[in-house]
């Protein structure tokens, strides 16, 4: 039996992902473990930073965010091993002790890195930082967490009012205020919730619908004091309580895992399990909408390790149906939306996403990303405002491709690739490192 060549080939400083698919004879076969959850890893370093004693975390992503956060925080004093295995070590300098970096701190292409550090280093009194980062991270708006914490009394300046990096951030004593969030954003509420773990009295963050909880959870098995109220998408922390150091186990991150429950999903004769997955409610967003999609994925061995759930996610190909997708789920599955794109293109009926604007302000614009990549293949996708109405039933035909630097467009991309005739180049698809390094050569090993 015949099956897609998959290869990644090195051009001039970037990588190109090929996909040529010589027969229709395709199976995806097999168990896999994915990598750890990114939004957990980043608060597990950030927390095991700032706190007394000794941080362990195991199961840690091993991708570039990650380490652009590692880096900034060693660059303020924090001891944290070396980022070459999945078991990590950290030495805390305890609470508002983080040193002046004596150069600027870069957080890469890590929005994550860059909103919740600001939080912290705005309520550091007396000393001063600058904070930048890749070229897609610089365009990207800061605004969204630099205006909550200059109503705190923090002192950052920026390119474009303010709104973009590099910043400069000169550390002040905060006023503990209670914020309403325009949207639902863990990192806003995150930013700020940090901000307030350095400032006396209570600071509340409340949503208009609840996003991914991670950081509650950590703080508080860190040891800081939090008051939670679900029934307005509401949390408070009192701010001067030391944290002390724990062990993080950190679950595999079902955002990686959506790509696996989506390709075996819409790959004929596939059956993939998956797992250690994180089943966290707040990002289970993406298995209520494939679900919504008549997807046969079944939840197996559920378990709980310290304080994340957590299970074995089975998927068999199915005959997918359209659905729309809008409302209060968009925040619980607001990174998996370009792979939810990709099932719709295979799905009977026309899906309809909405509510999703704010992924127009992502690594890429990845509502533009996507639709203009997948129509490039055939697919039947059009705009919206806030969203995207997507024609599914189309056959697409190999193409060649642009990830956008974006992560998630260029693993969305190739999964796309897997039901394309013909050839499918996704050129700078290096980009996936930066919260999947072996997403390739798991593909190549699946392939049956």
């Amino acid at each position: 039996m015949s099956f897609p060549f998959v290869t990644l080939k090195t051009i001039s400083n970037h990588q190109d992902l090929i996909i040529d698919l010589q027969s229709s004879e395709l199976a995806l076969q097999g168990t896999l473990k994915i990598p750890g959850d990114k939004s957990i890893s980043h608060r597990a370093l950030i927390l095991g930073a700032i706190t007394q004693g000794e941080t362990i975390i195991e199961g840690l992503l091993l991708g570039e965010d990650p380490r652009s956060t590692a880096a900034c925080f060693r660059g303020m004093g924090a001891e944290i091993s070396p980022l070459n295995s999945d078991r990590i070590t950290i030495k805390g300098v305890g609470l508002a002790n983080l040193q002046e970096p004596i150069d600027v701190l870069d957080a890469g292409n890590s929005g994550t890195t860059m909103r919740l550090m600001l939080g912290l280093l705005a309520s550091h009194r007396g000393r001063f930082f600058c904070i930048t980062g890749d070229n897609s991270l610089r365009s990207r708006p800061m605004s969204r967490v630099v205006e909550p914490l200059q109503k705190m009394g923090a002192k950052i300046w920026g390119r474009n009012n303010n709104s973009l990096a590099p910043l400069a951030i000169q550390g002040h004593n905060l006023t503990p205020i209670h914020y309403h969030s325009p949207i639902a954003s863990a990192q806003v509420k995150s930013c700020l919730l940090l901000a307030g773990l350095m400032t006396e009295g209570k600071t509340t963050v409340t949503e208009p619908a609840l996003s991914r909880d991670h950081s509650e959870r950590m703080l508080q098995s860190f040891g800081a004091t939090l008051e939670i109220d679900p029934s307005t998408h509401s949390v408070t922390i009192t701010g001067g309580t030391p944290l002390t150091g724990q062990k993080v186990v950190v679950p595999g991150d079902i955002s990686s895992a959506a790509f696996w429950l989506v390709a075996g999903s819409i790959v004929p004769q596939s059956e993939l399990v998956i797992e250690n997955v994180g089943i966290n409610p707040t990002r289970t967003g993406i298995l209520e909408a494939l679900a919504m999609m008549e997807a046969d994925i079944t939840i197996e061995n559920q378990r709980v390790v310290t304080g994340e759930p957590v299970a074995d996610l089975r998927v068999k190909q199915s005959s997918l149906k359209a659905c729309v997708i809008e409302g209060e789920i968009i925040p619980r599955l607001i990174d998996e939306i370009p792979i939810l794109t990709v099932a719709a293109v295979f799905a009977q009926g026309t899906t309809i996403i909405k509510d999703a604007a704010e992924l127009r302000f992502k690594e890429s614009n990845r509502l533009t990303a996507i639709a203009s990549q997948l129509n490039r293949m055939g697919a039947k996708i059009t705009e919206l405002p806030d969203g995207l109405e997507i024609v599914g039933g189309t056959l697409l035909i190999g193409h060649e491709l642009d990830s956008y630097t974006d992560h998630r467009i260029a693993m969305s991309l190739a999964i796309a690739a897997l039901m394309a005739k013909g050839l499918t180049t996704i050129h700078r698809a290096q980009v996936v490192a930066v919260s999947y390094p072996k997403f390739v050569t798991t593909l190549q090993h699946l392939i049956k």
